[in-house]
């Protein structure tokens, strides 16, 4: 298994042009503003929690020790939001039970995407599970506000469309310094010379451990 092409598919170099897709997708539909904005503010606030998370953690060390906890994972939690909308979108022209098999697969990619991030020891258990719970309440809760409403019914053409850059961006593999721009924000913002690591997290000494005044 390569689990560096795998954690690829939650990069956001190809999930925030899947994220864009998707409100396009939704916006040209006349018979879907109201989900253009639910996505809007579902998909936007985990993505504001998440470099939230993270901000506090390498700006002021806001973490766990006993959980390994330095932030929710980004790769998990956009992944576990938009492959499963991102599936049930493109496939609106087919019959309920093949958008259903697809909003399946789009969960299972999800998992598989925190997995990787879990192997390839990027982030630890903790941070994987909850950026997965994030992201699958954000696509569980768009999606079941769509109850009952059919998604847009995109002809092949339009579906070629939507896929063409996705495809383009998993060929190139390229990677978003996404890490690297938050730790810059983190050192304007936080009043430290360098931003948190992981290790600073763990050379802490336990708070059982400390002098008591």
């Amino acid at each position: 298994m390569n689990w560096h092409f795998l954690t690829f598919f939650g990069d956001s170099m190809l999930l925030l042009p899947c994220a864009a897709i998707i409100f396009i997708i939704l916006m040209l539909s006349p018979a879907s503003r109201k989900p253009t904005w639910q996505w809007m503010l579902l998909f936007g606030g985990v993505g504001a929690v998440v470099c939230i998370s993270k901000l506090a953690f390498m700006g002021w060390g806001v973490g766990s020790r006993a959980w390994d906890f330095t932030g929710f994972s980004g790769h998990s939690a956009l992944s576990a939001s938009i492959w499963p909308v991102m599936l049930w979108l493109i496939c609106g022209r087919f019959s309920s039970r093949v958008r259903r098999s697809m909003v399946i697969v789009g969960y299972l990619l999800a998992a598989a995407v925190g997995l990787s991030r879990w192997v390839i020891h990027v982030h630890s258990t903790s941070e994987v599970i909850t950026g997965l719970i994030l992201g699958f309440m954000v696509s569980s809760t768009f999606l079941l506000l769509q109850r009952g409403t059919p998604p847009p019914r995109l002809s092949y053409r339009k579906i070629a469309a939507a896929l063409v850059l996705p495809v383009i961006l998993i060929n190139t593999g390229t990677a978003a310094p996404t890490q690297g721009l938050l730790e810059r924000i983190a050192v304007t913002i936080a009043p430290v010379e360098k931003p948190f690591v992981r290790a600073d997290l763990h050379s802490q000494p336990p708070v059982s451990s400390l002098p008591h005044r």
